[in-house]
């Protein structure tokens, strides 16, 4: 078995981004459906879409609780947000499940999972939206990715590809393993989870792995110990998603995105502190870094 080539400048050469002429306008940049927060987490719905639209697509949805709908578009003034009814527990109702679909169908990629609340009606949304047939890359993270283990034939079925995200913890969970085991050998973890799954998978970490569904893998040379800080992970997600809104195929956004997340975090260890630092930072620090590709 190879062993995983390093994300650096030289690999993301061969993994260029889309290419948006001067006058191309924002369609031709994407629309990204964001589906995220909760009331207890309406800052995941805010990071995630923000660095959607950092990592450069052209139009934002957020899809969110109707609790935190208003204030979130305030904070978020460039984006729609579609609000929806929560059950008690704050899960998403499963009465907004065939709503959420018809913005989906209209998206050019879907984030799905940061700062939900677990529940039947999440559960249930997953496997209306696998049933589907929409024709758009996935990133799945946070409050979806315990579920997807039970889901591996729609989820390989999946014809626009999809992207997991999961530190060791949630990968321990999705593979039925103490987290010991993940954080011993992630980069196996991260072969059988994209195997098992057919998607492209990473695993955060100080280095984080990245393996495609066709068993190649990847290395990145993390950022630093400030990137495990909350909302951290929502920022990565928020820029894979954006960058398939854009046009990249999933293994390219999620080469790109590792890659911004965590330059973005080196430059701040060495601007602002070695921890300490807050995940909002990062977001402004995407479009310079990601300079030519864009």
């Amino acid at each position: 078995m190879k062993e995983p080539r390093a994300v650096d400048a030289d690999l993301l050469k061969r993994f260029p981004l889309p290419r948006h002429p001067d006058d191309a306008g924002k369609e031709d940049r994407g629309r990204l459906l964001v589906v995220a927060g909760s009331r207890e987490l309406p800052g995941a719905a805010l990071l995630a879409g923000t660095a959607g639209l950092r990592a450069g697509c052209g139009k934002l949805q957020i899809a969110t609780a109707a609790s935190i709908a208003v204030q979130l578009g305030i904070a978020v003034p460039e984006a729609r947000v579609i609000p929806h009814r929560e059950t008690e527990e704050g899960c998403i109702d499963e009465s907004e499940i065939a709503p959420l679909l018809k913005w989906a169908k209209g998206a050019q990629a879907m984030l799905l999972g940061c700062g939900l609340q677990q529940g039947a009606p999440l559960e249930k949304l997953l496997d209306a939206l696998l049933a589907s047939g929409i024709d758009i890359p996935l990133v799945l993270d946070a409050a979806v990715l315990s579920k997807l283990a039970h889901r591996a034939e729609p989820l390989k079925a999946w014809q626009g590809g999809a992207v997991i995200l999961p530190h060791a913890g949630e990968m321990a969970s999705l593979l039925g393993r103490e987290r010991e085991e993940v954080e011993a050998e992630p980069l196996a973890a991260a072969r059988n989870a994209s195997e098992r799954l057919g998607v492209t998978a990473v695993i955060k970490g100080e280095y984080s792995f990245i393996v495609s569904p066709d068993g190649e893998a990847f290395r990145y040379r993390g950022g630093g110990v400030g990137l495990a800080t909350s909302g951290s992970g929502d920022v990565l997600a928020g820029i894979v998603g954006g960058l398939c809104a854009r046009g990249a195929d999933p293994l390219t956004a999620a080469l790109w995105g590792v890659h911004l997340h965590g330059e973005a975090g080196r430059k701040l260890s060495a601007s602002v502190g070695r921890v300490g630092f807050l995940a909002r930072e990062l977001v402004d620090l995407v479009p310079r870094i990601m300079g030519g590709g864009a």
